[in-house]
């Protein structure tokens, strides 16, 4: 149980003795004292427990973890593992250049003002779809990929900037900064997650800790 968990635990126990405590002596709130007490324990307690409670599932929901653990998303985190240097999400995933604990969430969010927002919506729309309708099949990305979501991390980077492919072409560069080059469809990194090539991959180990 992490810090966090113990706090909000806490916070609900706490919570809960202070009602049954009301509610076995209602004299106590005859009083000033007992009036701000039934305030906080009504009141502050259950919003305070409630907003960890989000903060913390949403901190939750960025997790590799929490992406997979739906069925139809197995395949791609299997996908992360396919021992071919080629597949851009696996190389991200096994060479650290994405954190391996959020590494769909690094990957899959706008990178705008409302981005992590959005991705929550979005998340909503999955988990409906999930248990209440039926998932798409096969996944599709709401809209194409936008190139933003690399240069996040890549823009600036001597890799990127000083790539002999990248600057072949004088107007290459320019036309990727401003989207209008894809990455991901542009013949040079247009092997993703690709799951229908699964079967006949190789997986890489993780060492043993």
């Amino acid at each position: 149980m992490t810090g966090n968990t113990t706090i909000l635990v806490a916070v609900i126990l706490f919570s809960i003795a202070l009602i049954a405590w009301l509610v076995l002596r209602p004299s106590i709130t005859a009083t000033r004292a007992g009036k701000m007490l039934a305030f906080v324990a009504l009141l502050i307690f259950p919003v305070l427990a409630g907003g960890m409670g989000v903060s913390m599932q949403l901190e939750h929901s960025k997790t590799t973890q929490f992406c997979l653990s739906c069925h139809v998303m197995e395949d791609y985190g299997k996908s992360l593992r396919v021992d071919d240097r080629s597949f851009i999400p696996a190389t991200h995933f096994q060479y650290n250049l994405v954190p391996r604990d959020q590494a769909c969430f690094t990957c899959h969010t706008d990178y705008t003002m409302f981005g992590d927002f959005n991705a929550k919506l979005r998340g909503l729309k999955h988990v409906y779809a999930y248990y209440v309708g039926t998932p798409s099949q096969p996944i599709k990305l709401y809209q194409p990929y936008n190139n933003r979501e690399c240069l996040h991390c890549h823009l600036g980077a001597r890799g990127f900037e000083e790539s002999e492919a990248h600057n072949k072409d004088p107007q290459a560069m320019s036309r990727m900064k401003l989207n209008q080059l894809s990455c991901s469809t542009s013949e040079c990194h247009n092997i993703v997650h690709n799951v229908q090539q699964l079967k006949e991959a190789t997986f890489w180990k993780e060492p043993s800790k």
